[in-house]
């Protein structure tokens, strides 16, 4: 039996990604640094036989005694949160890149045969565009002046309209907050460091994911979840812009799927993937629907008009790379898939701190 590192195996996805591995046949050790942001003291469920390290992925002795004995690497440890991002620099460039080295160096001396990193879609920065007559604007991006004005989406070099298309993985990244900037700095290290040291090496870009488990009371996580918390507490969700701005919703079950694949997978090894659902939701109806299925559809989002410090308008997966190497097949819509998650939010205390989160960016002027 294969043993498999899960670090961050305690998260949102870490935890699924660790269940799907058991179910497979795999043997699961979890190194996670249990951080209140993320867990805010709640009791932690492990899959059968999984072992847990407490520790942090910049610790070299909880490194050393987490790769003991292992077989391949799902890496997963990581600050996630574009907004915050913006302001605890220091905290994210720590946790993920300094991180991600500390792990690749313990590895020289502790050969595994995979590592699957989770990257995120983030590092796009704005998606893939279409001009009126079809030519591929694969670098657009929004003027500060135009957000200003209200007008929210990207225009061409000559003022053009431009359609939203699905991302590929061949759109240069264009990193627009602290956030991308780290995460893709643990893609690039994990690849080379495989190239380098003959480790097959994955990285898989992660469009929006949810589901039941997700942590309701951490504002920087995932929109579903926010929106969720604000519902539960009787309030409105806020939405920047108009929110008509579209997004990627992919089921934490498939991303689970995705990564025992890209261990599984010998063609995978050395790519980048998309893993998303490859549909586009508008956020303002994906807060009706999220409110529909909590049992509350008169509560209409609150439309905030401004913009957040390195937001993206459009971005959403396309999923061909996925299909081809990894026989990725996504088995969860989210319009049809939010029974579960609403069921877990209901058993589930969640604190509102969206409006804190919301100051907090105010304060420092990344709200225009």
């Amino acid at each position: 039996m294969k043993r498999i590192l899960v670090t961050g195996g305690c998260g949102f996805i870490g935890r699924h990604v660790a269940q799907e591995l058991v179910e497979h046949g795999y043997g699961v050790t979890i190194l996670d640094a249990l951080l209140d942001q993320v867990h805010g003291g709640e009791a932690i469920s492990l899959p059968p036989g999984a072992k847990l390290i407490k520790g942090d992925v910049r610790d070299r002795d909880a490194i050393a005694e987490a790769v003991e004995d292992v077989d391949a690497i799902i890496h997963m440890a990581a600050e996630v949160g574009v907004g915050q991002s913006m302001y605890e620099i220091a905290r994210y460039v720590g946790a993920n890149d300094l991180g991600t080295a500390t792990l690749l160096e313990a590895l020289i001396k502790r050969p595994i045969e995979r590592i699957v990193v989770a990257s995120s879609m983030s590092v796009y920065g704005e998606g893939l565009y279409a001009t009126p007559d079809g030519r591929r604007i694969d670098n657009a991006k929004r003027q500060p002046d135009d957000i200003r004005s209200g007008q929210w989406n990207p225009l061409s070099p000559e003022g053009e309209v431009l359609s939203p298309l699905p991302t590929d993985e061949q759109k240069p990244v264009d990193l627009a907050s602290i956030y991308a900037l780290t995460k893709y700095a643990q893609e690039r290290a994990v690849l080379i460091f495989g190239e380098a040291y003959g480790v097959d090496a994955v990285a898989l870009r992660l469009f929006n994911v949810f589901g039941a488990g997700q942590a309701l009371s951490n504002p920087y996580t995932g929109v579903l979840a926010n929106f969720a918390s604000r519902i539960a507490n009787g309030q409105r969700p806020l939405i920047f812009e108009d929110g008509e701005q579209q997004r990627d919703f992919v089921h934490v079950r498939d991303v689970a799927l995705a990564f025992r694949l890209a261990l599984e997978q010998p063609q995978a090894c050395g790519h980048v993937i998309n893993i998303g659902s490859g549909r586009a939701y508008a956020v303002s109806e994906v807060a009706r629907l999220l409110a529909e299925a909590m049992g509350v559809p008169g509560r209409q989002p609150e439309i905030l008009g401004k913009a957040r410090s390195g937001d993206i308008r459009n971005c959403f997966a396309d999923i061909s790379k996925a299909r081809e190497l990894l026989g990725f097949q996504p088995q969860y819509r989210l319009e049809h898939s939010l029974g579960d998650f609403v069921a877990w939010v209901r058993n589930t205390v969640a604190i509102d701190r969206s409006a804190e989160m919301k100051r907090e960016l105010e304060v420092r002027g990344l709200v225009s």
